[in-house]
């Protein structure tokens, strides 16, 4: 069975949730925890959970935020189509489940799903948790994406990932270009790199061209 590994935010949606969070509540650039990762004063889970820990609204309120990323409005007619020809697709994320299931559910879709996971407070925020019994545990990133697409490799001899940020890397490399899907800073990193892709706006893009290929195998 071909596997399709893909990353949430940025990927299937159109913006990333945390970056939705920090323009609604933002930081000085000093104190802006994205920044202190970037430069490598923060793990990726770090940054992102002190992200979520400084919201202060109600859920439906964030409930409207997270519908503002924009989930591809084909996904779920998308992931069906792989998944009737044979496909398995799994979710790999770095950011938070509360937000992804709850899209996932309002899309109708039933997928596995890697991702740290959190429960909501309004007075604390969306609190964000390692997930130390997963066995893709990673303590900088909460997710290890590269273990991921390790045991589909081994499980498929056909593995697709896509992706979009920094975590996308080491995996996007793990699968070979004509399998490889990639936007945002990911298929710059890929170009720097000189390594091939299928670059994409929209999620659907992907599945197209997936049930393209496999319609000429």
């Amino acid at each position: 069975m071909p596997i399709l590994i893909s990353d949430f935010d940025g990927t299937i949606t159109r913006y990333d949730f945390f970056d939705r969070v920090r323009q609604r509540w933002p930081y000085s650039p000093q104190d802006d925890p994205w920044e202190k990762f970037v430069s490598g004063e923060k793990t990726h889970f770090q940054a992102l959970a002190e992200i979520f820990a400084s919201i202060r609204t109600t859920e439906a309120d964030l409930l409207g935020l997270a519908d503002s990323t924009e989930l591809d409005p084909s996904f779920a007619k998308s992931v069906r189509a792989l998944q009737d020809h044979g496909w398995e697709v799994a979710i790999a994320s770095a950011g938070c489940g509360w937000y992804i299931d709850v899209l996932l559910k309002k899309a109708g879709v039933s997928v596995s799903v890697h991702a740290n996971p959190g429960t909501f407070d309004p007075k604390r925020g969306l609190l964000m948790s390692l997930p130390e019994h997963s066995p893709f545990f990673s303590s900088s990133k909460g997710v290890n994406k590269v273990a991921i697409v390790q045991e589909a490799l081994q499980q498929s001899d056909r593995v697709a990932f896509a992706g979009d940020g920094r975590p996308d890397l080491r995996p996007a490399l793990l699968v070979p270009p004509p399998s490889r899907f990639a936007r945002g800073w990911l298929a710059e990193a890929l170009s720097e790199r000189g390594e091939k892709f299928h670059p994409f706006e929209r999620w659907s893009e992907i599945a197209d061209q997936l049930l393209k290929v496999s319609s000429k195998q």
